[in-house]
């Protein structure tokens, strides 16, 4: 009971626990109801209280035990526990089923399934469940999200060098003929492992739809006392763009420091724009204003 761990009825009545001992422990919460025949230790409970990642792995954990562990996690569940960025969570836990399995429901209690083929080498285990690979997984993303979605999860994973894009590129052709792989393979083509948070793969799609010039990904920009790496920079232009995410600041010292940079920056005859994460999804066109103004000034911005 120490350890986590999640079951079904059978399964813990098969590691030696009666009926009587199992009503006793779910009374006392060492066992807690996950699903419909499927109990979980109070260790792997607590564990997952105040961690969202965890909180849905043990979700899956739960799913996996109730429907067969012959399923495979994959989409956005698989990149949870693989640790990829999303652009959106989802609360449904995602499996992929064969063709031709007996229950092909496209929904279920909390569960979203889809169906597919998944050649051995798709497939990997992770924390006992059999998980779509990290390839595959993005893949899928892109095959079946919105473009900048699909963008998210290729760029996290390429940043934490979880695969490769001839990886991506490889399950892309193994998954020819299926729906939605056109733009799995623009979201392949398009990805940057340069790319350091979900805010800045945001800003690369939102600067390609716009019509702005590809800039360069965190570039090191040297001067005569200082050598300062940037998200985003334009050489022809001498124009620097710095996407500020929360946790870009966490106290005065940071803010004073970005202060500093951007001074000793602009003193060195570069242009610098900063914008958010509201800035850029509530008002992307003004975000994007803002850089080719500063590409057409003629001193620094």
């Amino acid at each position: 009971m120490r350890k986590s761990r999640v079951r079904t009825t059978a399964e813990w009545r098969a590691s030696g626990l009666t009926v009587g001992q199992m009503r006793t422990l779910v009374r006392s919460g060492d066992l807690v109801r996950m699903r419909n025949g499927v109990y979980a230790t109070r260790t792997a409970v607590t564990a997952a209280k105040d961690d969202e990642r965890r909180g849905h792995i043990l979700q899956v954990a739960a799913v996996v035990a109730a429907v067969g562990r012959e399923t495979v996690v994959s989409h956005h569940s698989a990149a949870v526990l693989h640790r990829i960025d999303l652009l959106h969570q989802q609360q449904a836990v995602t499996l992929t089923r064969p063709p031709g399995s007996r229950d092909n429901r496209p929904k279920s209690d909390g569960i979203r399934f889809h169906a597919a083929e998944l050649p051995p080498e798709h497939v990997t285990t992770l924390s006992g469940m059999r998980v779509t690979t990290v390839a595959r997984t993005v893949a899928d993303l892109a095959r079946t999200s919105p473009f900048m979605a699909g963008v998210v999860a290729a760029d996290s994973a390429l940043r934490a060098d979880k695969t490769t894009k001839a990886e991506l590129t490889r399950v892309c052709s193994a998954c020819r003929q299926w729906p939605g792989v056109t733009r799995a393979r623009e979201v392949v083509t398009f990805s940057e492992a340069g790319a350091e948070s979900v805010l800045e793969s945001c800003a690369r799609v939102f600067f390609r739809e716009l019509g702005l010039e590809p800039p360069e990904l965190q570039v090191t920009i040297h001067g005569d006392a200082f050598a300062f790496r940037v998200d985003f920079y334009w050489p022809r232009h001498r124009t620097i763009a710095e996407a500020d995410g929360l946790a870009k600041y966490a106290d005065r010292k940071d803010i004073l420091e970005q202060f500093r940079r951007d001074r000793l920056l602009r003193e060195a005859g570069y242009k610098v724009v900063h914008f958010t994460w509201r800035e850029l999804f509530e008002t992307p066109a003004a975000v994007v204003a803002r850089v080719q103004a500063a590409f057409s000034s003629p001193t620094p911005y």
